[in-house]
């Protein structure tokens, strides 16, 4: 039987890396308010409405930041592996400087550099939502990100939804604790990322919420999280999915591409960027890399192939997340290589 419980902010401890690795190590998941500035989480989501206005889906009558789509052409659109929107918006997305300047907040990287008590770098893959309410985009069921993600389970996924987001507008859940029973099994579903975890005999108490613009969750790469019905047959949701683990942990290389190969390469998206630092910066660093394993999917359906997880730093927090590795081409919309996408 699953039980809802709200959510509980975490902005009290978040310049306390004692405090952040005990809650982590227990929880498997923080949800702050106002963890980014309001007006830069607001400035992204102008750019990608008016890039959705540009093609006709938004209601050319409605205010612009309302999210008004038009269900007309909305209901037209050639949904690439499941991100929301076609394959050139989804270029000219990934395109945008304020897309990825976002991953790289001081607010953000200062918070995991305390978690990790070591280096972090933010996963270049940056992975955006344009979450129209139709039937080409389901809720995802509750699934683990690491099996997507893989490399190291000390990767933490942190998921910012772009605007007032109550959970009627289809928010995120968490089930908190489950990032200590390994790697669940899976099997195909309906929805995003096309599998489900298995969760028979686990307590289902999961977490939940209303977001307003700066507010984030952030969780380890083995809390079991789902999405929830957009509830509002007028209204588009618009999110992202920023990544993030110590340096010194083994990485998967298609972690450090653009997310489904929506472009043809970082030159690409960086034309007429004006911040050289948001550029190649992961090249700086001597990475450790670990293939990806596709005996995750051997009793679901078709295999997907990466996307880039969760391990366990040598320094900082001690247990699943920190200090071991813990149970066991082109990316997945989860963040892996194939396959179809999660909508985070």
């Amino acid at each position: 039987m699953e039980t809802l419980v709200p959510f509980i902010d975490s902005s009290p401890i978040l310049h306390n890396p004692f405090a952040l690795r005990e809650r982590m190590e227990r929880e498997g998941f923080f949800y702050f308010k106002r963890l980014l500035p309001r007006e830069a989480v607001l400035d992204l989501r102008r750019q990608i409405l008016s890039l959705c206005a540009r093609n006709g889906w938004l209601d050319a009558n409605a205010p612009l930041m309302d999210g008004i789509i038009n269900p007309v052409t909305v209901a037209q659109i050639d949904n690439f592996y499941g991100v929301g929107v076609t394959q050139a918006a989804y270029a000219d997305i990934y395109r945008m400087e304020a897309f990825h300047r976002l991953a790289q907040h001081p607010n953000i990287l200062g918070l995991m550099e305390r978690l990790a008590g070591e280096p972090v770098v933010a996963h270049p893959r940056n992975i955006a939502r344009v979450m129209f309410p139709t039937k080409a985009n389901p809720p995802t069921p509750p699934h683990q990100d690491h099996i997507h993600i893989q490399g190291t389970q000390a990767v933490y996924t942190c998921w910012i939804p772009l605007g007032d987001t109550t959970e009627s507008l289809g928010g995120l859940q968490v089930l908190g604790g489950t990032h200590t029973v390994g790697i669940l099994p899976v099997r195909q579903a309906e929805g995003a990322g096309g599998r489900v975890v298995v969760l028979d005999g686990l307590s289902e108490t999961w977490s939940h919420g209303d977001f307003e613009a700066g507010d984030a969750l952030v969780f380890h790469s083995l809390t079991v999280h789902r999405s929830v019905p957009n509830q509002f047959p007028d209204r588009v949701r618009l999110s992202v999915d920023y990544r993030y683990q110590p340096v010194s942990l083994p990485i998967e290389k298609n972690s450090l591409l653009p997310h489904l190969g929506v472009v043809p390469s970082w030159d690409d998206a960086y034309a007429g960027w004006t911040d050289q630092q948001l550029q190649y910066y992961w090249k700086q660093h001597d990475f450790t890399y670990q293939d990806y394993d596709t005996s995750y999917f051997k009793d679901a359906a078709e295999p997907a192939m990466s996307s880039g997880a969760m391990d366990a730093p040598k320094t900082g927090m001690a247990g699943p997340m920190m200090g071991g590795q813990m149970g066991g081409g082109m990316s997945d919309p989860m963040g892996g290589m194939s396959g179809p996408a999660s909508q985070n």
